[in-house]
């Protein structure tokens, strides 16, 4: 568990952004999430190792998928994992959010809501093989 920081300290070092996103699956979803990601999503598959973990690009990021149980079991990087379904949301152009719905829509993945931001943009939801929920969003929907 983390110390609690004195109630003075110096300005952190800047962080760069997010370089990788992690969500879990079970082991007996790992073939349908691995083809969810591949083929519906379109995401570049950059590591695998069966039984583990799956690894992707999606644009500049990097998106890990890790079996849930062997997550937590690992020595290198340490062990980690949640329980129950994660979310991570995915920003498309603002021309192509109708085409994700409709790409999505063909290949049967239910669109489970949609929202239309109070500072502009619109985001909407639906879930992987896993029960992750996905978003996609129009724009950054979060003010600066």
């Amino acid at each position: 568990m983390a110390s609690e920081l004195p109630a003075t300290t110096p300005e952190p070092p800047p962080l760069a952004g997010v370089l990788e996103t992690v969500l879990y699956y079970t082991a007996p979803l790992e073939a349908r999430v691995d083809r969810f990601y591949r083929n519906v999503l379109g995401m570049r598959p950059i590591g695998r190792k069966p039984g583990q973990f799956l690894f992707f690009r999606a644009g500049r990021s990097v998106f890990l998928l890790f079996e849930t149980d062997r997550a937590r079991e690992q020595e290198s990087p340490p062990p980690h994992g949640s329980r129950g379904p994660g979310h991570t949301c995915f920003q498309v152009p603002t021309h192509s959010y109708g085409a994700w719905k409709a790409h999505l829509t063909a290949h049967e993945v239910p669109v489970e809501g949609e929202t239309e931001w109070p500072g502009g943009g619109r985001s909407f939801y639906f879930r992987d093989p896993a029960g992750n929920a996905l978003e996609i969003a129009d724009r950054d929907i979060w003010p600066d």
